[in-house]
């Protein structure tokens, strides 16, 4: 027997989320750590081998491909219609690299210099393939972020953004926000006629 592989909408609720809206699928090969902590909104999808793990609130319409890696310790918030492409990771606590201290989880707290904040994917941003987001970034309402980009500082609205470390290179076209309008539209006369 072939077994589906997403978890049911039951199975999803013996998770204990601290929310979970509907029209979620939730692979069965990803990997959620501590789901209390984790709110998801509705029409959601979360592909294979993603992991989750820390305060994470997503909204709905979300897209979180294959690959993916949420490390939430500090907060991540993805907005309504963002996504992010396989291979993305999102860091919202780091290690300090300089030497001053020591580092990795291994190491006690009193040991390390830990620092963070929390990341913002704003609504309609997209985030391309292997892309690595920083802690304490904002990535503002509609902005694409390019495949393999290191995000370290905050990425202005309505932007196509780039590089290492990214930086925009053009404004990114609103008609999506027509499309988004549409589909509110659709859904409205969707449940008039149920």
């Amino acid at each position: 027997m072939l077994l589906n592989s997403y978890y049911s909408t039951e199975e999803l609720g013996r998770m204990y989320f601290k929310s979970i809206g509907s029209d979620v699928l939730l692979s069965r090969k990803s990997s959620i750590y501590f789901p209390e902590t984790i709110s998801i909104g509705s029409h959601v999808r979360i592909d294979d081998f993603s992991i989750l793990t820390g305060n994470i609130e997503i909204g709905s319409y979300v897209h979180i491909a294959a690959y993916c890696g949420l490390h939430g310790s500090r907060g991540i918030m993805m907005n309504d219609f963002s996504g992010l492409s396989a291979g993305v990771l999102i860091y919202s606590e780091s290690d300090d690299y300089s030497g001053s201290t020591l580092t990795n989880p291994t190491v006690p707290s009193e040991f390390r210099g830990a620092y963070g904040g929390p990341v913002i994917v704003g609504r309609h941003a997209i985030v391309g393939a292997r892309a690595v987001i920083l802690p304490g970034v904002t990535i503002g309402e509609g902005c694409a972020v390019g495949s393999m980009s290191l995000v370290t500082k905050d990425l202005e609205s309505w932007n196509v953004c780039v590089g290492i470390p990214c930086k925009p290179i053009k404004a990114r076209n609103k008609s999506l926000l027509d499309l988004e309008r549409r589909l509110f539209e659709s859904d409205e006369k969707k449940r008039c006629h149920d």
